[in-house]
């Protein structure tokens, strides 16, 4: 049986978790500063390694993590490689820096078509810090193939891929053929976590850093996002207020109470 390759792109963000303190807002600048918060994978990312390593383990594959950013965090991006994925590749340029969902697709599209055969391609179902959702799309879109976004399930069936797409009320069933890429949601579960043995040879492991001269890239296309505004949170009064009342009944309708007068203010 051919090995299934799979190319997994995952983007090195500032970490979700870290306190609400540690940003901040610069509207002169128009900038959001994160100094000091640790990069991460982007969590949807790392769910979408966890589905390739499940795919990978019921059926073999080939796994080849793409990272695409300016002065990424190597150390940050060899967990990828600690939990199973076979190769690592970064594009690492000052031009691909505030690239927007379009051009950072685009220039994902270059390197992929560089690497050559593949017959699946995992993305997270966004990014967590700008949360777009529109790069995993608009890349399969440029690369011409089938795309299936928001999956919850996947697995390889013969030359078939079969994924359980996530809609309002459950999940439908879609059979694609391959290539295909999908856009894979935190439902698949969390990326497991690492042996230390394994963090070890995946610092040893050597992986390829990729510039734009290595790339058939195109300047023209290399649309830079613009802020045109950016406001901080507005410091709003608040008031507490203790509801009243000798049972909890009592005090619930109080509540439903006021809420209903605020409403009505």
């Amino acid at each position: 049986m051919k090995e299934i390759k799979i190319i997994i792109c995952a983007k090195q963000v500032p970490d979700p978790e870290a306190p609400f303190t540690a940003v901040h807002v610069d509207p002169e600048a128009k900038k959001i500063s994160t100094e000091g918060v640790p990069p991460v994978i982007n969590p949807f990312d790392e769910n979408a390694i966890e589905a390739a390593l499940h795919i990978k383990e019921e059926a073999g594959a080939e796994i080849t993590v793409l990272s695409m950013g300016d002065k990424i965090s190597q150390a940050v991006l060899r967990s990828a490689l600690a939990v199973g994925a076979n190769n690592l590749i970064l594009l690492d340029d000052p031009r691909f820096k505030d690239l927007d969902s379009s051009a950072t697709a685009y220039v994902l599209s270059t390197a992929i078509k560089k690497i050559g055969e593949y017959d699946l391609i995992f993305t997270g179902r966004q990014a967590g810090d700008w949360d777009s959702g529109q790069t995993g799309l608009i890349l399969g879109e440029i690369l011409g193939i089938v795309s299936i976004n928001l999956a919850r399930g996947v697995r390889v069936d013969g030359d078939k891929v079969i994924v359980e797409k996530m809609i309002s009320d459950g999940y439908e069933l879609v059979r694609a053929g391959m290539p295909a890429l999908i856009t894979i949601s935190s439902e698949v579960g969390e990326l497991r976590y690492p042996a230390l043995k394994q963090r070890m040879l995946a610092h040893k492991q050597p992986i390829e850093i990729w510039r734009a001269e290595d790339l058939e890239i195109d300047p023209g296309k290399l649309n830079k996002m613009e802020m045109m505004e950016l406001c901080p949170p507005s410091d709003m009064e608040r008031q507490c207020r203790f509801v009243e009342g000798s049972s909890p009944e009592e005090k619930g309708a109080n509540l439903a109470i006021h809420l209903k007068e605020s409403q009505a203010k």
